[in-house]
């Protein structure tokens, strides 16, 4: 299917599932969150669906409840033992064909990308050494104590990025990327080397699905051309 050339300042993407594969274990980081919290007694069963981030949000909760000061230490050490997970999933991990062309690509059009995700510097660093020489922003969990899907750390990239919810884009693999750039007011792409399939991202809202982020290039307008434009409309 054919789509419409899209005029965009800026695009933020998530990363795992939509620049690269990290590789992580998932179900292992749930299971090891979940036996952190049974080892101070608090049952799981009410818990063990959420994702790895919300389940230490919930277990910090319960066990403050029962503890009262172990919550932060539990807190410690969960962040300690999810971040070894990521960052082994890194060693085995691979950037997506194409990104590194799409980012070069982007910069030369004049058009900022940013990055925003939920897992760690370290991973994303350790899979992309040189990825600040491609994104002119890197927003990781460290950046911010409220990640995706809550809007704020879409927001701090795009006042980082100086540009606004409407002129920019968010793409991503997983229905909470799409939901994250629909409540900020982004244009949302979709990309199927993820996480989710395209009923998923569809039911999600997203303007356009793609089958991976380098097909970005075909859709967009050079933004230099764009200023250009504006400069001899003022002439």
């Amino acid at each position: 299917m054919r789509h419409h050339t899209l005029s965009l300042t800026a695009i933020i993407f998530d990363f795992d599932g939509t620049l690269a594969e990290l590789n992580i274990d998932f179900p292992l980081m749930r299971k090891r969150i979940r036996n952190l919290i049974a080892g101070y007694d608090i049952p799981t069963d009410n818990i063990e669906d959420l994702f790895a981030l919300e389940m230490i949000d919930a277990g910090k909760a319960l066990i403050e409840r029962a503890y009262p000061g172990e919550g932060y230490r539990f807190v410690d050490r969960a962040y300690d033992l999810i971040r070894h997970i990521e960052i082994e999933g890194a060693r085995n991990g691979v950037l997506f064909n194409g990104i590194e062309e799409l980012l070069r690509d982007l910069r030369t059009r004049k058009i900022k990308t940013g990055i925003v995700t939920r897992n760690c510097i370290e991973a994303v660093k350790g899979l992309f050494p040189n990825i600040d020489r491609y994104c002119d922003i890197v927003i990781t969990r460290e950046s911010t104590t409220k990640v995706k899907p809550h809007p704020e750390q879409l927001l701090i990239a795009l006042r980082a990025l100086a540009t606004d919810a409407a002129s920019a884009a968010m793409v991503g693999d997983h229905p909470m990327d799409i939901s994250v750039g629909k409540d900020v007011g982004t244009y949302t792409i979709g990309v199927l080397s993820g996480y989710a399939h395209e009923e998923m991202l569809r039911d999600a809202g997203a303007d356009i699905i793609l089958d991976h982020a380098a097909q970005i290039r075909d859709l967009i307008e050079d933004h230099s051309a764009v200023l250009e434009r504006k400069g001899e409309n003022h002439v």
